[in-house]
């Protein structure tokens, strides 16, 4: 046989070993700077930061590079593609191309010089399975025994267990968000014995509830929290700081995804206490209702995902206060329960994947105010707890995820008010 014979493992003479097939895969890349080469695949890891990818500056059509993105990372720290001299897509080298999407992942092929390297697949990977979460309902005060520091655990099911021994200050009128994507935080609020505070404390991702640690920011009672952005971040905002109903703010105070308290900042909207707070859509939250000092009110201010708090958006609802929220679904939220000018409500109002707020819904369960909710499981929360206008009361109900609440289950636990809820784990 005459000419060059490829691709023929068995086209020569000697020992026949088996050729390795598809690219070479090679070491995951940490580093700012990587120069690639054809022929090969690289798992690219920008958790601690971005990357700038040097493609080669000579290729041949056909050849063939996969970027895959680690550690799902690129949505935060993004590649940068240097086509180094060569043409990325018929654009020469002066653009600069980036891709800023967690779960990416690129397969270049060099088609020439006109085209140059031409993304043949540009996907985004499958979510990583998400683990079913619990919730956590903590603090809050009681008839007889004034303020406390136990807890109740919510299943992955949102089955309530029965009290846990507190650990931190007793205290009631705090509020509780999670950070960090599966821990939680409780912070500030007040009791008799140590007045108005920002204590904080953290909730690991077993459900511990950490000791009293120095929370930043102006100490304050009946304000509401929630998570928000894609990495974890919480934010505290609203409440009041002084006595006899003086003092209601607009203050706001971001958490970082280690659960560290940002100083003081100027929030948005209407200052008010006893609003309700909770996420919707992917990285984005809500505030709504509340009383300002002299009117109960149904605004609410959306958060953006980098934690500002927008001004107010006329309200849709019955005007009230004292109520909780919560995320629902997977993109989802509600308003439920609280206290409107007259009386206690059951009165509930979904939150749409873009922040809108929609009319009342006909409650279900007893009307109650001053309680809290969370969510558990994937994409299911229960509101619990609170006082019916006559007693406290440890009654819970489920949320589905469409957003339906169910009928009164009996509770477990301490009956009490003036708690908060977060989800964990």
């Amino acid at each position: 046989m005459s000419g060059l014979v490829k691709d023929n493992i068995f086209g020569s003479s000697g020992l026949v070993v088996e050729a390795a097939g598809g690219l070479s895969w090679q070491p995951v890349v940490t580093a700012s700077t990587v120069t690639v080469s054809a022929a090969k695949g690289y798992f690219i890891n920008t958790t601690s930061n971005a990357c700038t990818i040097t493609l080669p500056s000579v290729a041949t059509a056909g050849d063939q590079i996969i970027l895959v993105d680690y550690a799902r990372t690129w949505g935060t720290n993004a590649i940068t593609i240097d086509s180094n001299g060569l043409n990325f897509q018929s654009s020469d080298d002066t653009y600069i191309v980036d891709y800023d999407t967690a779960g990416q992942s690129l397969n270049l092929v060099y088609s020439g010089a006109t085209v140059g390297w031409t993304p043949s697949s540009d996907i985004v990977n499958a979510d990583e399975p998400v683990a079913p979460q619990q919730g956590i309902f903590a603090y809050g005060q009681a008839a007889g025994v004034d303020w406390i520091s136990m807890s109740n655990i919510v299943s992955t099911t949102g089955v309530v267990a029965a009290d846990v021994t507190g650990v931190g200050s007793a205290r009631a009128g705090l509020a509780a968000a999670n950070y960090g994507t599966d821990k939680a935080i409780f912070a500030y609020g007040s009791s008799d014995a140590i007045g108005k505070v920002n204590t904080r404390n953290l909730v690991n991702s077993s459900g511990v509830i950490a000791a009293d640690a120095t929370g930043a920011g102006t100490g304050r009672t009946t304000l509401a929290a929630t998570g928000y952005g894609s990495t974890g971040q919480a934010v505290f905002a609203y409440g009041q700081t002084g006595g006899g109903g003086t003092g209601i703010g607009n203050i706001r105070n971001l958490v970082s995804n280690e659960g560290v308290i940002a100083s003081d900042a100027t929030g948005a909207g209407t200052a008010r206490r006893e609003p309700a707070a909770a996420r919707y859509g992917t990285d984005t939250a809500i505030f709504g209702f509340g009383y300002s000092g002299s009117s109960w009110l149904s605004v609410s201010n959306l958060v953006s995902n980098s934690g500002v708090i927008a001004t107010d958006t006329t309200g849709v609802g019955t005007i009230r206060a004292q109520l909780a929220a919560v995320s629902y679904g997977t993109d989802k939220a509600i308003f439920g329960f609280g206290q409107t000018s007259s009386s206690e409500t059951n009165l509930s109002n979904k939150v749409s994947n873009s922040g809108v707020v929609a009319t009342d819904t006909t409650g279900v369960g007893t009307a109650r105010r001053i309680l809290a909710a969370t969510k558990y499981g994937i994409d299911t929360a229960i509101f619990g707890y609170g006082f019916d206008g006559s007693s406290d009361s440890s009654l819970t109900n489920k949320v589905s995820n469409t957003g339906i609440v169910a009928s009164d289950v009996t509770g477990v636990g301490t009956a009490r008010y003036g708690l908060a809820a977060a989800e964990f784990g």
